[in-house]
């Protein structure tokens, strides 16, 4: 048997060790290239989900920046816009995807502080206007009624009927100033300017309308049962507030159709109700007026349009003050219906017309249901327009049958009803107690305008031909 050499055998279990270590090496590689292989995806995965959230940060931010520039550019305006009117829409966000975010927060937090600033500030500048404005037209107002007693003293100072007639047609002029300046002050938070005493009901709506320019269309029926007044410090504010709803009617209606007032009485009150037959208003504007007229809120000048229109503006103020309803609504008769609602307590009270007879310009109550409405005349003086017709230069109608009237001292009032102090006796009453034999016959408003124009005319001719012959000698004016 042939031995192996040791030589060889050493040199085989060199190579056996060497080719386990290559293996255990080789084997080891690989386990190094599958970790490498590993961290390398994994890495190139991290690499792509950062490059994606770069790309959707990237993305917010562009979305935001529009944002921020559609707020500052866009809803904004809008805002600023929308306060003044409140029928414009403010737009909303650009991308819905904000929608509830801390982003879309933060943004209505901005337009909720610019629109709290931006309010603030319009009403001080709105107050500031206000107060500039009530300064102004009170120191005007006084002005105004200054030249209205001078013009009222030149009128009873001189006799020339031409002079007479130019002194009238300026103070007419001066009484639309006034009013006009009137109303802007009451608008301001200003006092109407005038204190009156307790004026017939009927009177007082007379008196309004010769505030305005074609006064002669107003048709007044009194349907009122007893003689109902007005106390007196409301005397003003109900008249400014009738004057600028006939205002209303008469400027837009045709100038040949009238305009017919009625008055009302009811069990808690009186009414005033005026009616057009002009273009009428639509719903939205019905809406705006009642707005006006019964809204609680403070009212910015703004509101009132360009040019402003004061009309309802001050009726609404005066309503807010003195406690009396103003109702607007469309008309039967196609145009518009405005009512005038004033309770009986506080604000009405019955006067004894024995002591205090209502103007002969004034309609007289249709009790009996003879007589029709009553129109202003237009041949005859009107009264005095700033003044309730009771004050206008008419002489006072004596009572009825000159019977005096007498305290109704079983009439106590109910709850709810006008105060009654003194009535007037019935008219078949007053006609047993006349002594004379012919019937009593009640003279109408144009009858009794109508001789009271002949007796002025007549006066102003007597003057003029007293100047115009030379005096006579006493002996010359004898009768054989």
């Amino acid at each position: 048997m042939t031995s192996i050499p040791e030589a060889l055998l050493w040199c085989l279990s060199a190579g056996t060790a060497a080719a386990v270590v290559l293996a255990a090496l080789s084997i080891r590689a690989s386990g190094q290239r599958k970790a490498l292989r590993a961290r390398l995806t994994a890495a190139e995965e991290q690499n792509s989900a950062t490059l994606h959230s770069n790309t959707e940060l990237s993305a917010r931010l562009r979305a935001t920046e529009a944002e921020i520039r559609h707020l500052a550019g866009t809803r904004l305006p809008d805002l600023t816009t929308a306060l003044a009117h409140p029928h414009v829409p403010v737009r909303g966000l650009l991308d819905s995807r904000f929608a509830g975010s801390e982003t879309d927060q933060a943004l209505n937090a901005v337009l909720e502080q610019v629109g709290e600033a931006i309010t603030k500030e319009r009403a001080r500048v709105d107050a500031a206007a206000q107060s500039t404005l009530r300064g102004a037209t009170t120191t005007i107002q006084a002005l105004l009624y200054r030249l209205q007693t001078a013009l009222q003293d030149m009128q009873h100072r001189y006799d020339d009927p031409n002079v007479a007639q130019d002194l009238l047609n300026a103070d007419f002029l001066n009484e639309q100033a006034l009013r006009r300046i009137q109303a802007t002050g009451v608008v301001c938070g200003a006092w109407p300017g005038l204190t009156r005493e307790d004026s017939y009901l009927a009177e007082l709506v007379v008196g309004a309308a010769s505030r305005l320019r074609g006064y002669e269309r107003v048709q007044v029926s009194n349907q009122l049962r007893d003689p109902v007044a007005v106390v007196a410090r409301a005397v003003e504010p109900i008249a400014i507030t009738v004057t600028e709803l006939l205002a209303n009617a008469l400027h837009h209606s045709h100038r040949e159709l009238p305009v017919t007032v009625t008055l009302q009485q009811g069990n808690r009150g009186a009414s005033i109700i005026v009616d057009d037959y002009g273009v009428g208003m639509h719903d939205d504007e019905v809406k705006a007026a009642m707005e006006l007229l019964a809204s609680d809120t403070d009212l910015l000048l703004t509101q009132l349009g360009d040019p402003p229109r004061s009309g309802f503006a001050a009726a609404g103020q005066l309503v807010r003050q003195y406690g009396f309803g103003v109702h607007v609504e469309s008309s039967p008769y196609g145009g518009v219906r405005a009512v005038v609602y004033i309770p009986g307590d506080p604000l009405l009270t019955l006067l004894d017309e024995s002591t205090q007879p209502m103007s002969v310009m004034a309609p007289l109550p249709n009790r009996s249901g003879a007589s029709g409405p009553a129109v202003l005349p237009t041949g005859a003086a009107a009264p005095t327009p700033h003044a309730p017709a009771h004050h206008a230069p008419a002489p006072a109608a004596p009572a009825q049958g000159g019977v005096t009237a007498q305290p109704d001292a079983a009439a106590a009032p109910a709850e709810g009803e006008l105060p009654r102090r003194r009535r007037r006796a019935p008219m078949a009453e007053q006609e047993q107690s006349l002594p004379r034999t012919e019937p009593v016959r009640e003279r109408s408003p144009e009858e009794a305008a109508s001789r009271w124009a002949a007796l002025q005319q007549g006066t102003e001719s007597g003057r003029a031909a007293a100047q115009s012959e030379p005096p006579r000698s006493p002996e010359g004016n004898a009768q054989p």
